[in-house]
């Protein structure tokens, strides 16, 4: 077994002796790289992220942002890393480097400010503008909408989270700034041009990025494996039950930060190629357990309107760049925001293990308060969506923030409605109960009925009666009780005109 080894800012660098859960974060650190800040270690501030090369959608490789706070470093053995300090370019003997692009833009409009959270949203903002299919807008006509502060759309298309040199915000969404800098971040992300041809990072995403390698890291009593393929892994885990299972980390990097838990055995299972399939086929769409939802994004690129509702309102860019869908699932958290999404899809996961295979309605999935059918040994190998799909969708998340947040509850529809009667309706809760849920009573009082008010109103009082909502520090159970009712009236009022027509 080659020891374990991260190519960082151009030079490899042994992991050993960083003990395996010791995080990307500290790793760089230690090494001097100072750039990379820790300001929340659970993923929210942003002030720790890097760039990973990564399988691109458009390209061979995509630089995609992640928090180092959260992915353990051993999870990067045999991958490409850049950080703040390495997106400049070191100028000839005795000559200064000369600031990336990025970092211009930051520091020419005042970006920058205490400077805690900057190297954060540089590696974010690079990120975004390297990405392939990013583009310029046509220079916007005068008139109204044309003032980028003003929140309305411009004549070329772009609004305030949209700039014209292509830039979306959302890819900053994960990064705070605690001086209130907001505004000149923002004219530094619309002002960043394209790169250039000359450009040594944009000339990296036409070659492929570093091919997985398998792992077995040992380091303090504790190992951190990856094995090549799904069959190997299995196995593993057949004789290790007892080992965490990680993907993007985005759950245990916070359990390893803020609760301080480690574990004898991890097993990372982002990089098997088995769980990073996404197929169409001619009954349902095949997702890949291990693919990040920000790959699930773009490859669907809204071909799932309700997955497509979905993606903005989950956490944040940084964290969909390594968040997976089986992970989500796997957690069995309540208000977890795929949930209620897949099974208003009615899907079903796929569980695999040692011996073989079996499909489970993800309805009939969990079983408790983070509890679930899947038994020691089995993965997530991925999660199915029946084909066709309901046409009257929508995605409801209620929180105290818009974005980057947890829910206090989450509601998702699917109705078929045919000549203005409802032919079919899923509706699928989080956060009113210990796990998701179907709102079944909701759901046949709306089947065989006109989409209409008098329908909507008397349904309303029974979605307002699902699940066993909770008072916590989120939200009453009265008012989860009550946002479920006017989840439904918000529906009935944003699509009546479109079902009508």
């Amino acid at each position: 077994m080659v020891a374990a080894r991260i190519t960082v800012n151009g030079k490899e660098a042994p992991i050993s002796p960083a003990a395996p859960h010791t995080t990307t974060l500290d790793f760089l650190r230690e090494r001097g790289l100072t750039g990379t800040k820790e300001g929340c270690a659970e993923g929210e501030c942003g002030a720790c992220s890097v760039l990973v090369a990564r399988p691109g959608v458009n390209k061979p490789t995509d630089w995609v942002a992640v928090n180092a706070c959260l992915v353990p470093v051993a999870a990067l053995d045999g991958q490409e890393i850049i950080t703040s300090e390495g997106l400049a370019t070191a100028g000839e003997a005795g000559m200064p480097s000369t600031l990336h692009p990025v970092q211009e833009e930051m520091a020419v409009r005042g970006g920058s400010q205490c400077g805690y959270c900057t190297p954060g949203f540089v590696c974010s903002m690079a990120a975004e503008y390297y990405r392939p299919d990013r583009c310029a807008h046509a220079a916007p006509n005068s008139g109204a909408g044309s003032d980028p502060n003003s929140g309305a759309g411009s004549a070329d298309g772009t609004d305030h989270e949209h700039g014209p040199n292509g830039f979306d915000l959302h890819a900053l969404s994960g990064n705070l700034c605690r001086c209130t800098g907001y505004r000149p971040i923002r004219d530094a992300a619309f002002a960043v041009g394209t790169p250039t041809d000359e450009d040594p990072l944009a000339q990296r995403r036409e070659q492929s990025p570093p091919a997985p390698v398998a792992t077995e890291y040992t380091q303090d009593d504790s190992v951190f494996l990856r094995k090549h393929t799904l069959a190997e892994t299995l196995e593993l885990l057949r004789e290790r039950p007892d080992a965490v299972v990680v993907a993007g980390s985005t759950d245990w990097g916070v359990e390893v930060n803020i609760r301080s838990r480690r574990a004898g055995c991890v097993v990372a299972v982002d990089r098997l190629p088995e769980l990073r399939e996404l197929r169409v086929e001619s009954d349902h769409i095949e997702i890949g357990a291990a693919l990040t939802l920000t790959e699930i994004e773009r490859r669907l690129d809204g071909a799932v309107p309700l997955l497509a509702e979905l993606f903005p309102q989950f956490a944040s860019r940084l964290i969909r760049n390594g968040a997976t869908l089986g992970g989500n699932l796997g957690t069995g958290s309540p208000i977890g925001d795929s949930p209620p999404v897949l099974l208003a899809l009615e899907a079903s996961v796929v569980l695999a293990d040692a011996d073989g295979e079996r499909e489970v309605p993800l309805a009939d999935y969990f079983t408790g308060y983070r509890q679930s059918v899947r038994r020691p040994g089995e993965l997530i190998r991925s999660v199915r969506v029946p084909l066709p799909l309901s046409p009257v969708v929508a995605f409801h998340k209620i929180a105290k923030r818009r974005f980057d947040d947890i829910s206090s509850v989450a509601v998702a529809f699917a109705l078929d409605v045919e000549d203005g009667i409802v032919r079919r309706a899923r509706i699928g809760l989080g956060g009113v109960a210990a796990t998701p849920i179907r709102a079944l009573a909701t759901e046949a009082a709306l089947e065989g009925k006109p989409w209409a008010a008098e329908t909507v109103e008397a349904a309303a009082p029974l979605l307002r009666a699902e699940g066993t909502p909770m008072d916590d520090h989120r939200a009453s159970a009265d008012y989860r009780s009550a946002m479920l009712g006017q989840s439904l009236l918000k529906l009935y009022a944003q699509t009546i005109e479109a079902v009508s027509s």
